[in-house]
């Protein structure tokens, strides 16, 4: 497989990684009406994982485009675009850093609820 083939196989990867996949995860929590913590949790850590290969493929599309014969992703990892690029995968990264979070701190927040009620019980 040459270059140029790779480059373009492993930038539609990127792209599939940065918003499509992204996208159905935050469709998928947005429409159900209830959904379980196992399966937000899972969701996260999806977009979690997702945010890191995606930010391996923009690193390996970056070396990719400097051995590429075609002129338009030179110029495009050599721009502010380049940024842009590496901005997706940080917000999906977060994104699921904050549904984990918020998962565990409502789950401290009942837990300690749980405790005050059994310890006032005991009084």
């Amino acid at each position: 497989m040459s270059n140029d083939s790779q480059f373009h196989l492993a930038f539609v990867a990127v792209i599939l990684c940065s918003i499509l996949i992204p996208a159905v995860i935050y469709v998928v929590m947005v429409v159900k009406r209830s959904i379980s913590r196992i399966t937000v949790a899972f969701l996260g850590l999806t977009l979690i994982v997702v945010a890191s290969v995606d930010a391996v493929l923009l690193h390996h599309i970056a070396h990719a485009a400097q051995q590429t014969s075609v002129l338009w992703d030179d110029k495009l990892f050599a721009s502010e675009l380049s940024i842009a690029l590496y901005l997706l995968p940080l917000v999906s990264a977060g994104i699921g850093i904050n549904i984990l979070s918020h998962l565990l701190i409502t789950h401290l927040t009942e837990a300690e609820q749980a405790y005050d009620h059994a310890y006032k019980e005991t009084k």
